[in-house]
This record gives C-alpha cells, sequence and structure tokens, in this order.
C-alpha cells in the first residue's frame, strides 16, 4: 500500500460480543472517544458483517479468512495458513494476547504463527478460590460491584482515577500490559493481535465507566439487581434491560480507554505514525430484540453486524456503505504489508476502499450458525454435526436466512426494516421473490461445499478430543460446556 507515511506495524484489535451500534462512529449517541478518533482519522466499513455467531464460528474468517467449518468439521483453525503464520513467515514479528477466551488458544490453532502468545487461561484455577471465581464469574462481578463505593471513596482519598476495574474478571489488565511490553520491546515491522472480553457478558465495568456513559444515578444495588435477575432466569422487564445495556455500554468504554492506552504506547515508543489499527467486533449481542439475551444460535443484526474500522496514517479517512465480511481482515492486514494472501483464503482485501473510498465488490457476506434441539441449549456446538446448520446471506439490502436441516426461511429488508421484524419469506413481492430465490441458492451452494470438503476429515476426526482443564474452566465460566 502506498501513503503518504511509512507503514510497519499492523494492531488488530478484536472485542468480544461488541456490535456496531455500540460504538460512536455508528451511533452518535454513544461515547467511544478513542475509537471515535481511529473513526474520524481512517476508513469505517458500515456494514461489516462477522462470520458466525459465536466466537469459535467467526474467527476462522478473522484470524484464517476461512469459512466455519470449511476444513475439518470442526471449530479451529489449526488445517490452514493464518494470518499470524502467513506474515511470519514473511518476518514479520508477531504477538497475540487473548483475554482468556478459552475458543482461542492452542487447542484450537490460534497460537499458531506467534512468536509471543498468551491466552492467559493456564493460571485461572491456581487456588481454590480461583476455581471457584472463574467458574462463577457473575459472582465475582457481584464482589466487584458491592466493593464499588469502597473503592471509589479509597480512590478520591488518594485523588486517583477509579479507572481500573476492582477485580480483573476479564484480563483486560493482562492483556493491555503484555501488548503494551510487546510494543516496547519489538523490532519493526511487527503485528500484534489483542482480544478484550469486557463486553462479553457479564458486564463489569469499572464504576467510573459506567457513570459516563450513564446520566442517571445509577447505584450498586441497581447493578447487582440486574445481574441477579438474569442470573437466576428471572423474567428481565425494561428497568432491568435498560440497566444490563448501560452495563454492556459501561464495559465497551472500558474497552475503549484500554485500546487508547495501548495507542499512547505506540506513541511513547514513536512507533504510532507507522502503525496501522484495525478494530473489529468479533459478533454482536441481543438484548431481547429476538427474545433472548447474549447470543444464541441466530443470524439476525443485532448478533452479526459488528464494527470494522481500519485506520492507515497518512490514508484520507471514509466511510464504506458496501457489505463486508470479517474474512476481508486477514487480507487486508498482509495487503498493508505487502505480503500475499495465501491461495486458501477467501476473503478480499479491502486496501483500495481505505486508500480511495471505492465500495468493494457486491458480493453476498455469509454467516452461519449450529443450532441443537433448542435456542439455548449447552453445550456450545463445536461441529458441523451438533445440530442444524443455519446459514445467512447479506447483500447491501436483503438478509435471508435458512436452517438447512428442516428448510424454514426467513427473508429481511434491512433498509425498510432495520430490526428485522417483518419476514418476507411466506409472502414475498414481486421484486423480493427473485432476491429469495437468488439467496436461497447461495445458502444451498455453501451449505453443499462444506458438507463436501469436510466429509472425510469428518468422518476419520476423534469428537472426544480432550480440552485442557484450565480451558474447560474458562468455558463454563463464559457460560459454555
Amino acid at each position: 500500500m502506498t501513503t503518504d507515511a511509512e507503514l510497519t506495524n499492523v494492531v488488530l484489535v478484536t472485542v468480544d460480543s461488541l456490535r456496531a451500534d455500540a460504538i460512536s462512529p455508528y451511533d452518535a449517541e454513544r461515547h467511544t472517544p478513542v475509537l471515535q478518533g481511529l473513526a474520524d482519522r481512517g476508513t469505517v466499513f458500515e456494514h461489516a458483517f462477522a462470520t458466525g455467531n459465536w466466537t469459535p464460528f467467526s474467527f476462522p474468517g478473522l484470524l484464517a479468512s476461512r469459512p466455519t467449518f470449511a476444513d475439518t468439521g470442526r471449530i479451529g483453525v489449526s488445517e490452514t495458513p493464518t494470518l499470524a503464520e502467513t506474515l511470519s513467515t514473511a518476518g514479520v514479528a508477531t504477538g497475540g494476547f487473548n483475554a482468556a477466551n478459552g475458543f482461542l488458544t492452542e487447542h484450537w490453532g490460534y497460537d499458531e504463527g506467534f512468536d509471543e502468545f498468551e491466552a492467559f487461561v493456564a493460571d485461572i484455577g491456581s487456588s481454590i478460590y480461583g476455581q471457584y471465581l472463574a467458574a462463577h464469574p457473575t459472582v465475582e462481578g457481584w464482589l466487584q460491584l458491592a466493593a464499588s463505593p469502597f473503592r471509589r471513596l479509597s480512590s478520591r482519598l488518594r485523588r486517583d482515577e477509579d479507572d481500573r476495574p476492582f477485580l480483573d474478571t476479564s484480563r483486560m489488565l493482562d492483556v493491555e500490559r503484555a501488548a503494551t511490553s510487546f510494543v516496547e520491546d519489538a523490532d519493526e515491522p511487527f503485528f500484534l493481535w489483542i482480544h478484550y472480553m469486557d463486553v462479553h457478558t457479564p458486564y463489569v465495568p469499572a464504576p467510573r465507566y459506567i457513570r459516563e456513559v450513564s446520566s442517571a444515578v445509577f447505584g450498586t444495588h441497581r447493578m447487582l439487581l440486574a445481574h441477579t435477575r438474569t442470573g437466576l432466569g428471572r423474567e428481565v422487564g425494561d428497568r432491568t434491560l435498560a440497566d444490563l445495556r448501560t452495563l454492556y455500554q459501561g464495559a465497551v468504554r472500558q474497552v475503549d480507554a484500554s485500546v487508547g492506552r495501548v495507542l499512547d504506547a505506540l506513541d511513547a515508543t514513536g512507533q504510532r505514525d507507522a502503525t496501522a489499527v484495525v478494530v473489529a467486533g468479533d459478533h454482536g449481542e441481543e438484548f431481547q430484540e429476538h427474545g433472548h439475551l447474549a447470543h444464541y444460535p441466530k443470524l439476525y443484526d443485532e448478533l452479526v453486524h459488528v464494527p470494522l474500522v481500519v485506520d492507515v496514517p497518512g490514508a484520507a479517512p471514509h466511510r464504506i456503505d458496501g457489505p463486508v465480511g470479517l474474512d476481508a481482515v486477514p487480507p487486508t492486514v498482509c495487503d498493508l504489508f505487502g505480503v500475499d494472501a495465501p491461495a486458501e483464503w477467501t476473503g478480499e482485501s479491502l486496501v483500495s476502499s481505505v486508500e480511495d473510498g471505492a465500495d468493494p465488490a457486491d458480493e453476498p457476506v455469509i454467516s452461519v450458525a449450529v443450532r441443537g434441539d433448542d435456542v439455548t441449549q449447552q453445550p456450545i456446538p463445536r461441529g458441523l454435526d451438533d445440530g442444524d446448520l443455519l446459514v445467512s446471506v447479506r447483500t447491501s439490502e436483503w438478509t435471508y436466512i435458512e436452517n438447512t436441516a428442516t428448510g424454514e426461511a426467513e427473508l429481511y429488508h434491512r433498509p425498510s426494516d432495520p430490526d428485522q421484524q417483518t419476514d418476507r419469506a411466506a409472502d414475498p413481492t414481486p421484486g423480493a421473490d427473485a432476491v429469495l430465490s437468488r439467496l436461497r441458492e447461495s445458502v444451498r451452494e455453501h451449505a453443499e461445499r462444506l458438507a463436501e470438503a469436510t466429509e472425510p476429515e469428518r468422518a476419520d476426526s476423534d469428537d472426544e478430543s480432550t480440552v485442557d482443564d484450565a480451558v474447560e474452566t474458562r468455558l463454563s465460566a463464559l457460560g459454555y460446556r
């Protein structure tokens, strides 16, 4: 890529459960000043979509530019060249730091190609107390919330800012310290990947950030009540839902501030003007738009529409309308380094959009989910055979979703129905009928490709492969089995 500045480094920031409308570049009512600064000088992709509704379904696209399940019928990236492997082979120093998401560990191949890699799960169960809190993150959240008034008073007495969580439940501080250390020690060129978990349930931001995103007096008792009601499966009314949204937005602002401190480290080492920054959510989060909380197996926009911001020093700011999938991230990063993307990758570089503001090719964006007997069934599906395959196809205007096992289908026109509440599949208009037929064909072609490509590997795979105890503990802490 050619700009007025010499680009030598790329930082990729991924944020778990971050929906597009949670940050100010996509919703002016949000408060995320650091990410807004990146958007103001960079390129904002208005319609970026995750390739799945869950981390293990989205990250094969984000770090290996491959469709989920395309190589083995299982989650993970162990059978395909990853972004870090490709860059490392080209002589780029690589560092990856994941805030204890058990699905982004060595077990599933995400360490491949990183010179430095830390998933922060190995010490989760180092004590009985630690094991209990790791398996009960909501209790951890309660401890932080209950202690917040005392911590706030202590901060005032010390004249400190209470901008750090009382308990590092999200491992944000660990990730931030590791990333900062990598920046300080790395020889150029370097690639740094940071994955934050603060925005994943339970939402337990430091009190300062709750105050920043809420105009109301938001007492600790209300935070505790919101977590308690959802944790016990009680009915979530409007007030509890509003409180959960406030906590979520506070967690988003907490990540925003942490990203700012990493950027400060780049400034302090004189590398900021030579470093591109890419920010993406791996999937979104539902707040009862379609009947649930969190991110159960569905493919509506609240779970699939995510932020994608690319800030390249020397490039003019742009806002891009055309739809893009997150599998475009690896080839884009390679293009920024001048490194050829592997032939196996399916995404296309977005550098031309960053350079001149041109819309990418209007290709449909495909996302998948796997649903068991019930929407909220555990364990989380880890393979193509663990339930019904749901596939969605998005064009610039339309979303089509099909359960490929049952044939149930939904069709939505996003410009006129942004919340995807009016299903047109059963009674399409003449114009929608043609769209329905074309998108249905895309879904079935994708499902057939997955089945054909993975059938031999699935027949030979060991579905009972063991997972490290620490990883299982962390997955349990996130609500997965």
